[in-house]
């Protein structure tokens, strides 16, 4: 699983921030990731250099191979706490969707839930 930071530019993207957020959101989804090819993490202060009380913006997009991409995001007085948030939120979809595929595919390998059971008379 690939994790690809991106910022805007009120946030310095440092490798000491990118190595940060990619061990938290890694540690985070480390489940997931045979199912996860790539997650994109884009960082933004949305006042700019204003203090806010929750003006840090984490949005987190994770990619699926072949089904289209799920994103969540946090809003947070830290980038820190933004992070968290945020990969704490994308846990929780992601195991929501995985169960409803994996619960998905029971059904339709099990051919007494099909509802096109046949009995063959001789």
């Amino acid at each position: 699983m690939k994790i690809q930071l991106n910022t805007d530019v009120h946030i310095q993207g440092t490798e000491a921030l990118a190595a940060w957020v990619s061990g938290t959101v890694g540690r985070a989804l480390e489940r997931f990731s045979e199912h996860v090819t790539r997650v994109e993490v884009h960082l933004s202060d949305e006042n700019g250099g204003k203090q806010g009380q929750r003006d840090q913006r984490c949005m987190l997009e994770a990619r699926f191979e072949g089904r289209q991409p799920v994103a969540v995001t946090e809003h947070a007085a830290t980038q820190e706490q933004a992070v968290h948030g945020a990969a704490q939120k994308l846990a929780r979809l992601l195991d929501s969707t995985l169960g409803r595929l994996n619960e998905h595919r029971d059904k339709a390998s099990d051919p007494g839930m099909s509802g096109t059971e046949t009995t063959e008379q001789r």
